[in-house]
């Protein structure tokens, strides 16, 4: 183990050039967009969103039957449902949202908004 560190003491290290382009194109190829890659829908993004709203809104309709007293429960299981459902309907009605108003063509709405997966 020692020799090994004795023999990296030897290395000599030289200075990097100021300039690291080697003559590539410096444009980052991350950045770049065709329109066919702004509007091209992620369909999955778009089904996990409208799933999410789905069921944000039966855990909504079903802790408000608990609340009224149309169904049986405690309401500590009503806000547990409260809060369940606005975790899942909040994101999937944002992402719903964005979906909509992409496909209508309205201003400052992309497909490239939502995350694909």
């Amino acid at each position: 183990m020692m020799k090994n560190m004795e023999a990296r003491r030897r290395i000599r290290y030289s200075r990097l050039r100021e300039d690291e382009s080697d003559g590539e194109d410096e444009r980052d190829l991350r950045f770049e967009y065709t329109p066919s890659s702004l509007d091209r829908v992620p369909w999955k993004s778009v089904a996990l969103a409208l799933f999410l709203v789905s069921l944000g809104s039966l855990l909504l309709l079903l802790s408000y039957f608990i609340f009224s007293g149309h169904m049986p429960g405690d309401p500590s299981q009503a806000y547990g449902l409260v809060t369940l459902g606005f975790l899942a309907f909040l994101p999937g009605f944002y992402e719903t949202r964005i979906a909509y108003y992409s496909w209508r063509g309205a201003n400052g709405y992309r497909f490239s908004s939502i995350p694909g997966y």
